[in-house]
């Protein structure tokens, strides 16, 4: 179960200028985030004290005088560990985003970060200063592209991603199709590998192998997603809890801070 605490401060918003960028200032006393992953590339900086992440099979520490990098779809997780606060600054950008950064840097195609911390103490000051200038509604699209151009230049390379087989590809897409398709529905992890041929213990392998993640935990993230799109889309807490699979509000909401750090309704008024 994750723990919470009642001091814990959260800012979600998204910016009013470059669409498809998101960002979070929070203050955590206490918070551990679940094995998770995110749409967005996600670049973070720590303001205050710190916290433990795990990602790629080891664990790292959180502190101000790293970056901490996350490519799309890189599942990772975290705990404040020895540390008894964390505030720190982050920045979510989504395809949209990622689209107009590589249009503004005149580059084909955006890197694959093979590290998530780089000690690099000019690029901490630097996305410090960013993400203070679009807090407070700042022009920053210079400084935008200023500092991702050396972020990419200085710790980004091409895409040196372990290839998953293709056999396994193939049904990894096959099921997260089928998960995609019955969202709402009750998904027994005997169910969803009978489906593809596989007893429950080999798909929690092939899950594993292809994203990082259990099936459990990959369809907890996939109705978190399709939340978000139901919630941007005017639709209630509670409605959309029931759309997407989770049991009622309260456990939407539960996953949803455990996953993200902030609530439904602060994503709901980040976006009108």
């Amino acid at each position: 179960m994750a723990r919470t605490d009642p001091n814990n401060r959260a800012r979600y918003w998204a910016d009013r200028r470059v669409r498809g960028l998101s960002l979070l200032h929070a203050d955590f006393t206490r918070h551990d985030y679940a094995p998770h992953r995110h749409e967005a590339l996600v670049v973070a900086v720590t303001e205050l004290g710190g916290a433990e992440f795990t990602s790629r099979g080891r664990s790292d520490e959180a502190r101000s005088d790293v970056l901490m990098v996350f490519n799309p779809d890189e599942p990772h997780s975290g705990r404040m560990g020895r540390s008894d606060r964390w505030r720190y600054r982050s920045l979510y950008l989504d395809a949209e985003a990622l689209a107009g950064l590589r249009a503004g840097l005149g580059i084909d195609a955006l890197p694959y970060f093979t590290r998530n911390l780089f000690l690099d103490r000019d690029l901490v000051a630097g996305f410090l200063d960013l993400h203070r200038a679009l807090d407070q509604g700042e022009e920053a699209e210079d400084a935008m592209l200023a500092t991702f151009g050396m972020l990419f230049r200085r710790h980004g390379s091409g895409d040196r991603r372990a290839l998953v087989a293709p056999q396994d590809r193939a049904l990894l897409d096959q099921t997260v199709a089928l998960m995609r398709d019955r969202l709402a529905e009750a998904l027994p992890l005997a169910e969803l590998g009978a489906a593809v041929g596989l007893t429950p213990f080999q798909l929690i392998g092939l899950f594993k192998r292809g994203t990082g993640l259990t099936p459990h935990a990959f369809l907890t993230q996939l109705r978190l997603d399709r939340a978000m799109g139901h919630l941007a889309a005017g639709r209630s807490i509670a409605e959309t809890a029931l759309l997407v699979g989770f049991c009622d509000q309260a456990a939407l909401q539960r996953h949803f801070k455990r996953i993200y750090g902030f609530t439904p309704l602060q994503f709901v008024r980040a976006q009108f």
